[in-house]
């Protein structure tokens, strides 16, 4: 599914109209992007938990050379899904 497939969803679900629905996405993917900005993390309870891990640095090497290289450490956004969502993916609906 594309953002687009999702606010034509997201519309039927609610009966909201796609420009609304459009515009709320965008605002929840802003709220979680600049609480992860910020080293926080944000909690959905039942469907998950985002947060920011810490890389930390690493030899690394390139494939096609065998040449070792450094790779610098890194914070990486990171999802945990809830007990709520994993049920659902398996089929144990809640």
């Amino acid at each position: 599914m594309n953002k687009r497939e999702l606010v034509d969803a997201m519309a039927a679900k609610t009966g909201g109209s796609k420009a609304e629905t459009e515009r709320a996405i965008g605002a929840l993917i802003e709220v979680i992007s600049d609480t992860l900005k910020k080293g926080d993390s944000l909690s959905l309870p039942g469907f998950g938990s985002f947060e920011v891990r810490e890389r930390p640095a690493r030899i690394g090497r390139n494939p096609r050379t065998g040449e070792e290289l450094k790779i610098a450490a890194s914070r990486v956004p990171a999802f945990k899904p809830g007990a709520t969502l994993k049920a659902a993916v398996n089929g144990n609906g809640r």
